[in-house]
């Protein structure tokens, strides 16, 4: 029996190896199957049986590569061994990463392990709710874990820079200086899980990279975790302009909180209206926390509820 198996959407190098070395190894588990590689196609011949699993176990090679920067031949092992899935993906109150303090981060309640699950079967995942319910936070824990099993090569976070605006002016210092204290919450959120002299080497090379959203026009992200926090300070135009630089191999994540919009106009905020465009679409994934989420001190759910109810309350003043 002959079947041919044809690459989509990869560059066969990468599944392949250098010389063909991880196709190799691969091939070597089937010993009474044939395997001929031209270009983006695989040819197969040998018992329907061994072409059958050599599909399965090939998808599952396929798969990691989507997951991880690079292949080797471990993961051939890895996927043989049965171990296809156990690094590369994550369930419920699994650990992502380990704080700088030696403590576990992991998913605090439901809607965060919906959001871990959802990064792994979604290559843009919006997650959107109130302040205090962790979605930055679990955003970048993502990466930084990642990162560190070298399923991607870098690290961007970015926001719409709206409340300095015009004031950056006034700041002391050059325009790092002036916008590092707006981008203070994500130097935070880093700073929980790597060591200041690394995360120094990273932020000095490239490999993590914090900017205003302005900068990301015109470039390409790839083999990257990109992540653009307070989003309902985008408008349409913009967030269009953000979700086009999606590379290859890259996963992008979108936070924001639809009540906290400090644009001039409200309804110049193209957060919702985006989400509204791409629902449905696959690949795409849409993640709602509620105030029932809120991880911070217990008086941040009531502060919430409180301005949430004054605000959207038939006699809301402003």
């Amino acid at each position: 029996m002959k079947k041919t198996v044809k690459l989509e959407a990869i560059d066969p190098i990468e599944i392949y190896g250098a010389g063909n070395r991880i196709l190799s190894e691969f091939c070597s588990y089937f010993p009474h199957l044939k395997v001929v590689a031209r270009g983006d196609e695989l040819i197969l011949e040998g018992q329907e049986s061994d072409i059958a699993e050599f599909n399965i176990r090939f998808a599952q090679l396929v798969e990691r590569r989507h997951h991880k920067m690079n292949l080797t031949v471990y993961d051939v092992e890895d996927i043989f061994s049965g171990n296809s899935n156990d690094r590369f993906r994550l369930d419920g109150n699994a650990i992502i990463v380990y704080g700088t303090d030696g403590k576990p981060i992991r998913a605090r309640g439901k809607t965060q392990q919906e959001l871990v699950k959802a990064y792994f079967n979604h290559d843009l995942i919006f997650a959107i709710g109130p302040a205090g319910t962790g979605k930055t936070y679990m955003a970048i824990a993502l990466a930084v874990r990642a990162l560190k099993n070298r399923e991607i090569k870098r690290i961007i976070l970015t926001r719409p820079a709206v409340e300095a605006g015009e004031r950056l002016g006034f700041l002391p210092g050059d325009l790092k200086d002036k916008l590092d204290p707006y981008l203070q919450p994500l130097y935070d959120a880093l700073s929980d899980m790597i060591p200041a002299k690394k995360l120094q080497e990273f932020m000095g090379d490239g490999t993590i990279q914090i900017a205003p959203l302005a900068y990301m026009r015109g470039r390409t992200l790839d083999k990257a975790c990109v992540i653009l926090d307070e989003a309902q300070n985008t408008n349409l135009g913009q967030l269009k302009m953000f979700l086009t630089r999606m590379g290859t191999s890259a996963k992008f994540i979108v936070t924001g909180d639809a009540t906290q919009i400090d644009l001039p106009r409200r309804e110049d905020s193209g957060l919702l209206t985006g989400i509204r465009l791409l629902e449905g679409i696959k690949g795409i994934a849409t993640i709602r926390f509620t105030n029932e989420d809120i991880v911070r001190h217990p008086l941040v759910t009531k502060i919430v509820k409180a301005f949430d109810e004054k605000t959207s309350g038939p006699k809301a003043e402003g």
